[in-house]
């Protein structure tokens, strides 16, 4: 008789990735994914519009657009006809786009929303932590997670020949979905709330056959971080990582580049362009470690890609919220899903390979020989001609750009140039310009240091007196319960 029980080492693996992650495995469930904003409007405007019970909806950004609004007048409806609605926005995220006069024709109909930690006294870095989730929950039967905030400006602009953004999400139906609840809960209560979400808990039910985990994330628990590294060292044939805001912290670094070295196909789809420049800027200069440990780095030729996605082996996949960053890993609260089916990730794989198509290569260039010379390195520039100077130079120059510009267009890739200088530059010009104005208006300069001064001073003042407080309301329990 064959045993059915699952093998040793895969139940270590189980252990392990459950501890990493800090989530269990939960099976019974059905996945769909989500491929751009267009399909997660139309997905989510549906769903909300269907609701009986209660919605909840958390995003890091709703703007005061097209798309904010729809969703704004969606949620009042529902609010009006009964179903219970809150709503948890990120302080910081909707800044300037979406404030309380926004969200009064909610709040009227009897919705809930909170802002995601405004700045407060007392805490005078505490403001730097941010609810970067976007996740939907109705009913407590469908639920949603992905990269995907509320603005018009994830579908581009067609007048001015602006394609959408890439992104990525998915459905959820079954067990899971009870998990998104609980983050929702938690986030809820952490936002200030002084009750918890009126939310009955559904009897989960079976939706289908995949297994999968719910990653949400709160500050400094480095639950995905963790995950991510172990995936990095089990993947055995390959590894293909989407992200919007990749910066190559040295630990994961190694790992991704300890696996290329073993022979596992790793590949790393980041933006060409992005809406956060330094950050596109960090993101390049880490490229070459990878690029010699044999990793391919493909940049996205669209307007923005936005999405964070992780495939492995065929069998192991990710989508949600957490970017390959330490502000994702370490700050954030974030909410992903690690799904472990061979016909979701095969899925995921195909839209991959898809995505490179509208996507660049970047390689290093190719090594020199000299005759009486050493190789010379891959990261060395060809020799430039010392005597070129004057318009001839110049169109030099200009001639060899459209050549490598042609040449990158034809064969879908393109030599990584000289990226850490570039930042350098920049923060050098960066430097030189405030040298420039502590030197010739240094109010300027002082103002903002007085006020920053200011502000801590306020908060490690609130901070002292609230520990003060809290310590002689012990000492005073101590001798009351001595006198008693």
């Amino acid at each position: 008789m064959v045993s059915t029980s699952p093998a040793p080492n895969r139940i270590l693996a189980e252990q392990a990735l459950s501890r990493a992650a800090g989530a269990p495995l939960i099976g019974g469930n059905q996945v769909d994914l989500l491929i751009d904003a267009q399909q997660h409007f139309d997905a989510w405007l549906a769903a909300i519009r269907g609701a009986q019970q209660r919605v909840l909806l958390e995003n890091y950004i709703v703007r005061n657009d097209d798309i904010g609004r729809a969703f704004r007048d969606a949620l009042t409806e529902c609010a009006r006809s009964g179903v219970y609605v809150a709503v948890i926005v990120d302080w910081l995220g909707c800044l300037g786009q979406s404030g309380s006069a926004f969200w009064k024709p909610l709040r009227d109909a009897g919705g809930e929303v909170r802002a995601f930690n405004p700045p407060q006294f007392g805490q005078a870095l505490g403001w730097m932590t941010r609810d970067h989730r976007k996740q939907l929950v109705v009913d407590g039967r469908l639920g949603f997670l992905s990269g995907v905030c509320l603005s018009a400006r994830w579908l581009g602009n067609a007048s001015r020949n602006v394609p959408p953004w890439r992104d990525t999400g998915v459905v959820l139906r079954g067990p899971a979905v009870v998990e998104l609840e609980a983050a929702f809960g938690d986030s809820w209560m952490a936002a200030g709330a002084s009750h918890p979400i009126h939310a009955p808990v559904m009897q989960a039910t079976t939706a289908g056959n995949i297994a999968l985990r719910v990653i949400a994330t709160q500050p400094a628990t480095a639950g995905m971080y963790r995950l991510d590294q172990m995936i990095a060292a089990m993947a055995r044939k390959s590894l293909w990582l989407t992200d919007a805001y990749f910066v190559g912290v040295a630990p994961y670094v190694q790992a991704l580049s300890a696996a290329a070295r073993d022979g596992v196909d790793v590949r790393l789809l980041v933006p060409g362009s992005s809406d956060i420049p330094l950050v596109a800027s960090m993101s390049r200069t880490g490229y070459r470690p990878l690029l010699k440990a044999g990793v391919r780095v493909f940049e996205w030729n669209g307007s923005m890609l936005h999405a964070k996605t992780a495939v492995a082996d065929g069998l192991w996949a990710r989508v949600g919220s957490s970017n390959l960053n330490l502000v994702s890993w370490l700050n954030n609260r974030e909410i992903d899903v690690a799904i472990e089916d061979e016909g979701f990730a095969t899925q995921l794989a195909a839209q991959y390979e898809k995505d490179l198509e509208n996507a660049t290569e970047i390689v290093l260039a190719p090594r020199r020989h000299r005759r009486g010379e050493r190789v010379r390195s891959s990261e060395s520039r060809p020799q430039q001609p010392r005597h070129v100077g004057g318009s001839s130079g110049r169109a030099a120059a200009g001639a060899l750009r459209i050549a490598n510009t042609v040449s990158a267009a034809l064969t879908e890739r393109r030599v990584l140039g000289d990226t850490q200088a570039g930042a350098l530059i920049s923060v050098t010009l960066v430097l030189v310009v405030l040298a420039a104005v502590a030197a010739f208006w240094p109010a300027v300069i002082g103002w903002p240091i007085a006020a920053l001064a200011f502000w801590f001073a306020i908060n490690t003042g609130i901070r002292a007196w609230r520990l003060r407080k809290r310590r002689a309301r012990h000492l005073r329990g101590r001798r009351e319960s001595d006198e008693t």
